[in-house]
């Protein structure tokens, strides 16, 4: 069973992915940190690192993905960058008919240290043990996305589990492609009711102002930017 876990952040997003399975000896696949610069334009830090999380997904084939739920507080003033950065890896992993599940700190805290209320540098220390690792993973993000991984596979890495959240995927699958079946039919449909509304106003235009009014109907059209 392969994890990867994501600590969300825009200045800083910690991602590392683990293998094993609980009650065996876990193996670290790959871990870093994804670093946008805060003098950046909000869309184009978010760009970066979804383009960042592709490229993770595609070069380590994780099976689950445990990302850290954001909280909301006053005394945190990122927390909206948080919030929009963890929306990030759900949407891949929802994509890709992943399962994805959200761990709270003291979750992941409890399951790495025994102790829902360990700080950062005894998550480190236990994360380091736990992989058998020669050098403790830095920054503390780092730490924090293998912690998050460990506590999928020890707390939710059971077989019934993974079966419920694969049936789960693949019930997301149906209605996706169903989705996507019947999006062209209903854009259709939407062009057609709106050059017809189009033509009725630009009728009654004309009729009030003596036949002098010309009617011009635009259909916009979306364009997406390929991430650099």
């Amino acid at each position: 069973m392969r994890v990867l876990g994501v600590d969300p952040g825009l200045t800083r997003c910690g991602l590392g992915v683990v293998e094993g399975l609980p009650g065996r000896q876990l193996r670290l696949v790959e871990v870093g940190v994804v670093r946008t610069p805060p003098s950046d334009d909000p869309a184009e830090r978010l760009l970066t690192l979804q383009t960042e999380l592709d490229e993770w997904f595609a070069r380590t084939r994780p099976e689950a993905v445990a990302v850290e739920r954001v909280f909301a507080s006053t005394r945190n003033s990122s927390i909206m960058g948080v919030a929009q950065a963890s929306a990030l890896p759900l949407l891949a992993a929802a994509r890709l008919g992943l399962p994805v599940v959200l761990h709270t700190p003291s979750e992941v805290k409890a399951a790495v240290t025994g102790n829902g209320r360990a700080d950062k540098g005894q998550v480190t220390r236990m994360v380091t043990r736990i992989l058998t690792l020669e050098q403790a993973p830095r920054p503390a993000d780092a730490a924090d996305a293998l912690a998050l991984a460990i506590c999928h596979l020890w707390r939710g890495g059971s077989q019934a589990r993974l079966e419920g959240e694969a049936g789960g995927s693949d019930r997301l699958k149906d209605a996706e492609r169903a989705a996507a079946k019947a999006r062209p039919n209903r854009l259709a449909q939407l062009h057609d009711e709106h050059r017809t509304a189009a033509r009725s106003a630009a009728a009654r235009a004309s009729a009030r102002a003596g036949g002098r009014v010309t009617s011009t109907v635009t259909t916009a059209t979306s364009s997406r930017r390929n991430p650099r």
